[in-house]
């Protein structure tokens, strides 16, 4: 069926309100207007910043929304002004765009941009865009579109400077992981620690992007890569992504950094810190370094499959949540649409 121009029904997990299950819903997705993309998303994987944001951060502002960040898919239609970009492309949704003029994308120190979904929100919540720029809508209502992505639907409108083009052959059930969590450890050794050759790290939790910067630090050539997490059975995992050590700081009577010194003989070289701080975003140039990303992982330099421990259909997500917040693997990757 021919959708192009027209709303799309489909099915969504909407966030009708904070601390409650998310809610499965038809929901109606208008086209894509000037230099955006409508895309059908294929898989999604929950972040501990979906669950942060439905739980914790918020006071009851914000809602209802479609949360969901951590996506692949394919685009379905493009708005008027869009040129790098056809219907049929496999894409990765960004919620960090770029779009390469602006004093921030042209400033090699940050990854942000003066044209993102947020700055159109002066004084008001920064993770959920405005109504007037959300393309959907339930039961009469706009639903706020999350980091401007909204990944836990079957389709979702997104600005073109937040889209990345990839690989045609790319699996999108594994580099959905791209979107968020991977980039972010995976940037944080490389980029904002610029971890050096045979040098010592540290890794701080071993989770999603624990382990992407355990990842990050072997890339970048660290002699040692010491994990740190008190859960041991991430170590296997930790070990296959390039960690030579462990360390569980229950194991010891002394503060870790103790133990690290004496590891060490004075300590680490490097250290990276990946628990809890959901406001870390990815240490990547977009829309430029994402499609790298996938290359690498399509040559085999760059491994996803050991972040994916769960596979669950979209309307099993709150289930997927249920997992994080009971620390029970590492990733769990929705299935949202066929391809």
């Amino acid at each position: 069926m021919d959708t192009v121009g027209k709303v799309i029904k489909c099915r969504a997990a909407v966030a009708w309100e904070p601390n409650k299950p998310l809610v499965m819903e038809e929901i109606e997705v208008a086209p894509p207007e000037a230099h955006e993309i409508r895309i059908k998303i294929v898989a999604t994987a929950v972040c501990h910043t979906d669950l942060y944001f439905l739980h914790e951060r918020n006071k009851g502002d914000g809602f209802p929304a479609v949360l969901g960040h951590e996506a692949a898919g394919i685009v379905e239609s493009v708005g008027p002004g869009v040129t790098r970009f056809k219907p049929g492309d496999k894409v990765i949704p960004l919620f960090v765009s770029q779009c390469r003029e602006c004093r921030f994308c042209l400033n090699p120190s940050t990854n942000q941009c003066d044209k993102s979904w947020s700055s159109q929100r002066p004084g008001k919540r920064y993770d959920v865009s405005s109504d007037t720029t959300s393309r959907l809508k339930c039961k009469g209502k706009t639903l706020l579109q999350y980091l401007g992505t909204s990944t836990f639907s079957e389709y979702t409108v997104v600005k073109e400077i937040a889209v990345a083009k990839i690989h045609d052959s790319s699996p999108l059930d594994k580099v959905c992981l791209l979107g968020c969590g991977i980039p972010t450890g995976y940037g944080a050794a490389v980029n904002t620690a610029k971890v050096q050759p045979g040098s010592t790290c540290a890794v701080f939790g071993l989770g999603a992007v624990g382990l992407a910067a355990v990842m990050g630090c072997k890339a970048a050539g660290a002699s040692r890569i010491i994990a740190v997490d008190i859960n041991k059975d991430k170590f296997q995992k930790a070990k296959v992504c390039g960690a030579t050590d462990f360390v569980n700081p229950m194991d010891h009577d002394k503060p870790v950094s103790h133990v690290l010194v004496e590891m060490t003989n004075g300590g680490v070289d490097f250290s990276v810190e990946c628990v809890g701080n959901v406001g870390v975003m990815v240490g990547y140039k977009s829309v430029d370094s994402v499609p790298r990303l996938v290359d690498e992982f399509m040559k085999g330099k760059l491994q996803l499959s050991e972040f994916v421990t769960h596979n669950l259909p979209l309307d099993r997500i709150n289930e997927a949540f249920n997992l994080m917040i009971h620390r029970e693997g590492v990733r769990t990757v929705l299935n949202v649409s066929i391809q």
